[in-house]
């Protein structure tokens, strides 16, 4: 098993999931649609990726996409048919009704790179012509010989887009109307969906009033992994490295970041075994636990990967929703948690009688639980992550004055 710090896995070094893993092949096998959601740096991707894998190996088709980077629903469907240009028999098929739309003959389209396909498909699509070339993509997979999983991966990041692009819900009611209708049309010869974010789409539909759009999706929540699954990647990880470990390093390491999430435990083991080299060591000491965690999980070396949390927020909620979630956030931190007091305070202090703001601020706290910042505990929203909790003080200790009086975090 291999140490993986910014990249999915599968195989060898997939670990930790096997449930997980079960419980969604069973779904995706008896054709029913998915929507995997889970705090990021959960390892959705890796779980979605080894699932593919395997089915792979039992003749499936497996198209994963990622739609972060689409700005309309054109790019989506170029997105679909350059996952389909992967797999020849598919793109074969998929290829011969073409020659109208993109101006080109098979044998020429079958020889483009990946890319070049991309590109000859997309300049074909605008906003008449994507819902048909959409629904034939969809149609070509239902009726290929062998069953196909289709992954949409970020799929609310490109929704969010569609929305501050039109300025409304117009554009994602269109589009999760016709991928609704594209996919229940096709029956049992569908291709099962599996959409996927590292920002809530429920939160997000919820908001606008399109829950319905998505009621075809069966919610699968991957949570972190225990305290005994942590320590056991932590150590496996340095008995494949060749690393020696004091005795209780795994559990020193799980301890401090306060919650399994598979990309800090990885990293944190990393960071570890850098520190143990840097130091002319083969072996990771106890010591070194406390020592990393603030230099390296929290220092610079860590910046970039914590910083992505505050980008994470600011691509799924507006400017205004998105300062109240900062606020939170503080109050959260400097005050050991955001309480019914601090809710009550907060309206004080922010809204008129005739405004909807105790509204905003619930569904901005269930954003914030659903992605995984903050969890309701004790009365009161509180981090699960330490290591999250210790940055966002970093950012806001000596910034924020406590809406209510209260005990200082830990």
């Amino acid at each position: 098993m291999k140490s993986a710090t910014g990249r999915w896995v599968v195989g060898n070094d997939f670990f930790g999931r096997e449930p997980e893993l079960r419980v969604l092949e069973t779904r995706v096998r008896e054709g029913n649609h998915t929507l995997l959601s889970g705090q990021r740096r959960m390892g959705k991707t890796s779980l979605a990726r080894e699932l593919g894998r395997r089915l792979s190996d039992d003749g499936w088709v497996f198209l994963s996409v990622d739609v972060e980077r689409a700005d309309g629903p054109e790019d989506v469907v170029a997105d679909i048919a350059k996952a389909v240009h992967g797999h020849r028999s598919l793109l074969k098929r998929y290829a011969s009704g073409l020659t109208r739309w993109v101006g080109a003959g098979v044998e020429r389209l079958e020889e483009l790179g990946v890319d070049e396909f991309r590109v000859k498909i997309r300049a074909a699509l605008n906003a008449e012509t994507w819902r048909r070339h959409g629904e034939r993509l969809f149609s070509e997979c239902a009726e290929f010989g062998q069953p196909v999983v289709l992954v949409l991966d970020e799929l609310p990041i490109f929704l969010r887009r569609l929305v501050e692009r039109d300025g409304g819900r117009k554009g994602v009611d269109s589009f999760l109307s016709w991928l609704r209708a594209t996919t229940l049309e096709r029956g049992e010869n569908s291709p099962v969906l599996i959409v996927s974010g590292s920002i809530g789409l429920q939160p997000l539909v919820s908001r606008l009033s399109l829950s319905d759009r998505i009621n075809y999706l069966d919610p699968f929540r991957l949570g972190p992994w225990s305290r005994e699954d942590s320590v056991s990647c932590f150590e496996r990880l340095a008995e494949d490295g060749g690393i020696e470990c004091e005795d209780g390093v795994a559990a020193a390491a799980y301890d401090r970041l306060g919650i399994g999430i598979p990309h800090h435990v990885q990293s944190f083991f990393a960071r570890l075994r850098e520190f143990a080299g840097r130091n002319g060591r083969s072996r990771i000491l106890l010591s070194d636990v406390d020592t990393v965690y603030r230099t390296g999980l929290l220092g610079p070396s860590g910046q970039n990967d914590l910083a992505h949390y505050r980008t994470r927020l600011k691509e799924g909620l507006d400017e205004a929703d998105y300062g109240l979630a900062m606020l939170i956030l503080a109050e959260a931190v400097t005050n050991g948690g955001f309480t019914d007091a601090a809710r009550r305070e907060l309206h004080r202090r922010r809204s008129s009688p005739e405004s909807n703001f105790p509204e905003r601020i619930q569904e901005v706290l269930e954003v914030l639980a659903h992605d995984g910042y903050l969890t309701f505990v004790e009365n009161a929203y509180r981090f699960e992550s330490f290591l999250l909790r210790d940055w966002f003080h970093a950012q806001f200790g000596g910034h924020h004055h406590p809406l209510v009086a209260g005990g200082e975090v830990e």
